[in-house]
């Protein structure tokens, strides 16, 4: 898990619980590789940890047979969260229905997957998540017979942690509660506690903020481009400058 993973994580957890807050907490792909949500939640909460496969931090293994069936009862959770995990599941939209059928009726699910980022097979790499992917799930989890709502997603920055060559991440940050009449419930949002974000969108309120029709590794190359292009005028300025003292330096020699 990538650094601004865990931070978004830490976020999401004090933004929506109190500090002494006992949720249970079921963590979808918690295997401990470089970082877990484990270690941001909620001294009080109950942590656990599912995966595909076993190793640290993993209380329960899910069967290889039918990945997308997970073992707990109908509205039976209070939290699920899910980072850094949607990218790999092939059928992810089968997952997130499966998320909503164990969460209660104001049951919160947290997601974080990438929007852009190097190729990373665990076992595969299948998908990137744009701004309008926490919409697009909803729509589909209404045509599949639940209400949820979206309370907010954003695009978020590139942590100054993450900037080595090849893992450069813009990490699509969603919350949804599982049924939309508790949505005033929860009126904080992630986003007022942060600045560096893009594609906001406050389901309370139906606003975006910080639109933009560039992707971030759109918006990087144009940055690039333009400091590229600088670079090369100041080249040439001091080209200009170098050639012109040169030809002083011939004139007061030649004076001599």
């Amino acid at each position: 898990m990538h650094q601004s993973a865990l931070e978004y994580g830490k976020l999401f957890f004090r933004t929506y619980f109190k500090p002494t807050s006992a949720a249970t907490v079921v963590d979808i792909g918690a295997q401990n590789v470089n970082g877990s949500l484990q270690s941001v939640c909620l001294p009080a909460m109950r942590y656990v940890g599912v995966d595909f496969v076993p190793g640290k931090g993993v209380d329960i293994v899910l069967d290889e047979n039918d990945p997308y069936k997970l073992p707990f009862a109908d509205a039976s959770l209070d939290v699920v969260v899910c980072s850094s995990v949607f990218e790999h599941s092939e059928f992810f939209w089968l997952l997130f229905l499966e998320i909503l059928r164990i969460l209660k009726p104001s049951g919160l699910f947290y997601l974080n997957a990438p929007s852009n980022g190097f190729i990373h097979r665990y076992p595969v790499d299948a998908w990137r998540f744009y701004p309008d992917a926490g919409l697009a799930l909803v729509k589909w989890a209404r045509h599949s017979g639940y209400a949820p709502t979206l309370l907010e997603s954003f695009i978020g920055g590139k942590s100054a942690a993450d900037q080595t060559p090849g893992h450069f991440w813009n990490d699509f940050v969603a919350v949804f509660v599982k049924d939309e009449q508790c949505a005033a419930l929860y009126p904080p949002r992630m986003m007022d506690a942060i600045t560096d974000y893009h594609e906001g969108y406050n389901g309370l309120t139906g606003a975006r903020a910080n639109t933009h029709e560039l992707s971030p590794d759109l918006m990087a190359l144009l940055e690039a481009q333009q400091a590229w292009a600088a670079a090369e005028q100041r080249a040439t300025a001091l080209d200009e400058e170098l050639r012109l003292a040169r030809a002083e330096i011939e004139r007061l020699s030649g004076r001599a």
